[in-house]
């Protein structure tokens, strides 16, 4: 069991659909060239926790001004900019310094970390799409919103979005609640 009062300030960054899509074969729903310029602000300079997958489909690697820990199960993975982690232990050792770290995705890892987050950056983008990836539903009374940005549109991809910004509540981090409400 992880002591929780050793884990740093961790945040999920995610782009989600209205039925909790986020990627489809190894890649994202839509691009948004706005919010892949709002990751790449909020994510510089920190380190970014992913999966093997994620990795996989990025299409520039390692991402340009962050600390890129890929979390996989393959003892033998290896990448030129890829910090491999085998446990989500070893993640929390790596990152035990750092003022706030990025879990990136997928699912699975979203899923894995979860229970330790502090701070939610969602991108909510208000379509449905088909897919085969689907970020974990949070219960968000265990959260508060702390900015919501005004509503946008992206013309290329013909979809509105919007900035969402959560802290876990104070009750939530004393009580180390785990527990996650999938609807």
């Amino acid at each position: 069991m992880v002591n929780k009062s050793l884990i740093p300030n961790l945040s999920i960054i995610v782009a989600v659909a209205d039925n909790n899509a986020i990627g489809k074969d190894n890649d994202l729903l839509c691009h948004i060239s706005d919010d892949l310029r709002h990751f790449k602000q909020v994510t510089s300079g920190h380190s970014v926790i992913m999966g093997r997958n994620t990795w996989n489909s990025l299409p520039r690697r390692p991402l340009p001004r962050r600390r890129n820990i890929v979390l996989t199960h393959d003892v033998s993975f290896s990448d030129e900019g890829a910090e491999v982690a085998h446990s989500i232990n070893n993640v929390f050792d790596m990152i035990a310094d750092e003022e706030e770290t990025f879990i990136m995705g997928g699912a699975a890892v979203y899923a894995q970390f979860l229970p330790f987050v502090s701070k939610l950056y969602v991108t909510r983008i208000y379509k449905s799409f088909e897919a085969d990836v689907f970020f974990p539903t949070i219960d968000l009374s265990m959260f508060n919103v702390v900015s919501e940005s005004e509503l946008f549109h992206d013309s290329e991809s013909d979809v509105d979005f919007r900035y969402f910004e959560y802290e876990r509540t104070k009750h939530m981090l004393k009580c180390g609640c785990n527990v996650l409400k999938y609807n």
